[in-house]
């Protein structure tokens, strides 16, 4: 599913997000950026050790990466050429709606800041963190149409879901801001 907002398009997929052939990709990070599992794990595990070393610097240059907030890298030996690791709320940890829009603005400022056109980010916060799909869906998508409206570099901002389930929740919703 694809939607044209003026110079950008909004567009689902079901897939890997490691195999995303975009600029930068988005990884559900905690503060730590340390990447043991769930798609933090699978992006080192296919990208290389590069990603968690050039994490470990980053965190001991600027220290843990807060909650809403984003860090980038290098993709190592991904077809993306930069990950960003966004990190998102622990749900019951309050504001998280919030948290969870300041994460993927701060994703979607990163690649501008790099002159990036394309971005892939996944539902952040939904895995181990329990943030409810549906929500996700509302928020991130909000805030990726309200950053698209603004001047970016942006052309493409890709939702790389990893079911069909996760698809049709962010289906219905960007059908309701079209």
């Amino acid at each position: 599913m694809r939607i044209q907002l003026d110079n950008s398009a909004i567009e689902l997929t079901v897939g890997d997000i490691t195999a995303m052939e975009t600029d930068a990709i988005v990884n559900a990070a905690n503060e730590h950026l340390a990447h043991g599992g769930g798609v933090a794990g699978v992006i080192v595990r296919k990208g290389g050790h590069r990603i968690q070393e050039e994490s470990d610097m980053w965190v001991r240059q600027h220290g843990l990466v807060k909650t809403g907030t984003a860090a980038i890298t290098s993709g190592g030996s991904l077809k993306a050429k930069y990950v960003i690791h966004a990190v998102g709320p622990i749900m019951g940890s309050g504001d998280e709606d919030a948290k969870l829009r300041s994460a993927t603005l701060s994703a979607l400022q990163l690649a501008d800041e790099q002159g990036l056109t394309s971005i892939a980010f996944p539902a952040i916060s939904t895995g181990i963190f329990g943030y409810p799909m549906d929500r996700c869906a509302k928020v991130m998508l909000d805030a990726v149409r309200s950053h698209l409206a603004g001047e970016t570099t942006l052309r493409k901002v890709i939702f790389c879901l990893w079911d069909n389930k996760a698809f049709d929740v962010f289906a219905s919703e960007l059908g309701r801001i079209q």
